[in-house]
């Protein structure tokens, strides 16, 4: 767990449109405020991925996500609170209520509520938060803080002291209405 000063300049951060790298259940990840459009495109290309591709947004509770969850069936909103929190991506659909530079070309975006205690931390006082592995593209994810500083050489606002969860690879991602797998674990 983090110091809640800690805590307080991370969100001021976020929320200035600061790019910040932290551990996750399994890889390092590279986050940022949703909203800030500006700090979205710093963070595609640091990860030199192109925009039409979309975004992960990570919470620490599945209430940050009701804006996106309120009008989902039943059976849909049943199977998201099974498998929240864990290490379970889905494709929800966004019915035009987030910006192309997180949902891409695409009529679904990728949501994930976490277990890791820092993640959490984070998004209880910064909200959801765009989460993608720490890498760039075509290279391996992040697995240590090492790692992360070589990958992106004093480019990022902070970089989130802790150790990464037990988990070997990121999470699955699978489609909410097809049950299809996207990504597996």
């Amino acid at each position: 767990m983090l110091a809640n000063w800690r805590i307080t300049r991370l969100n001021r951060l976020l929320q200035a449109g600061g790019v910040i790298a932290y551990p996750t259940e399994g890889v390092w990840g590279l986050g940022c405020n949703p909203w800030n459009g500006a700090a979205v495109e710093r963070l595609l290309n640091l990860k030199q991925r192109p925009v039409h591709k979309g975004l992960i947004l990570i919470a620490g509770e599945i209430e940050q996500f009701d804006f996106l969850l309120w009008d989902l069936p039943d059976g849909q909103l049943a199977k998201l609170r099974l498998s929240w929190p864990g290490p379970n991506t889905w494709l929800v659909p966004h019915q035009g209520r987030l910006p192309e530079w997180i949902t891409g070309a695409h009529d679904t975006v990728a949501l994930r509520v976490t277990t890791h205690p820092i993640v959490r931390q984070l998004c209880a006082a910064a909200g959801p938060l765009v989460s993608t592995s720490a890498n760039p593209g075509g290279r391996p994810a992040a697995r240590s803080r090492l790692r992360v500083e070589q990958y992106f050489h004093g480019e990022l606002d902070a970089i989130v002291p802790g150790a990464l969860g037990g988990a070997r690879n990121p999470s699955i991602i699978r489609d909410l209405q097809t049950d299809q797998v996207i990504r597996g674990a």
